[in-house]
């Protein structure tokens, strides 16, 4: 498997692991099957986008990040540690879920994170990006974040997404030369990321 570090020290992500581990004893954010591939299978993933925005040329220092559907932290945390000089926003409905991230964040020191237990379209705010993981359909979750986003939407998405792509344009009236598509096994070499992509909608 190939892929870049960024700026985060190697300890931190260890002690995320284990500090996921710990909590999924408590409350099931991650697979219990999964649960050993963590560091690959969610640590790596979400850092697909940062991967993304790197290859593209930008830089994300001084943005506001929103991470809709979160979960216990995915993409959102794992982001946070790489770009440490921008400012994520965490919302999640599942209470439960958000302690989760909630807690994660404040063991591992990261204070560009906040936490909020809410849905996206209640926020009332905008944000620079809006990142997301295998929340729902591209259509039916761009209306919730459309109002909230000033430069760009990266999602991260899997299976057949040229035809998700293409009923989302459709739907939502959005100007198909406004999204791109890159295929995260241009940067893992590995099986798992075979079909998994990251997905940007510009503004």
């Amino acid at each position: 498997m190939r892929f870049t570090m960024f700026t985060a020290d190697k300890n931190m992500f260890d002690r995320a692991v284990q500090l996921y581990r710990d909590w999924n004893e408590k409350i099931n954010v991650v697979s219990r099957k999964d649960i050993d591939m963590l560091y690959e299978h969610h640590i790596l993933h979400s850092l697909a986008i940062a991967a993304y925005m790197d290859r593209c040329g930008l830089d994300p220092a001084g943005k506001s990040v929103l991470d809709v559907g979160t979960g216990g932290g995915f993409p959102g945390i794992p982001l946070s540690m790489v770009w440490p000089d921008s400012r994520f926003t965490l919302c999640d409905s599942i209470g439960k879920k958000i302690l989760v991230a909630s807690e994660v964040a404040s063991a591992l020191g990261l204070g560009n994170v906040r936490c909020v237990n809410a849905r996206a379209e209640s926020l009332g705010e905008k944000y620079d990006i809006v990142v997301t993981r295998a929340v729902t359909t591209l259509d039916k979750f761009y209306p919730w974040v459309k109002n909230s986003f000033r430069e760009r939407i990266l999602a991260l998405k899997g299976g057949d997404v040229l035809d998700e792509v293409a009923v989302f344009c459709a739907r939502c009236k959005v100007d198909p030369s406004k999204v791109r598509v890159w295929r995260i096994s241009d940067w893992l070499e590995d099986e798992y990321f075979a079909e998994k992509f990251v997905i940007e909608i510009r503004k």
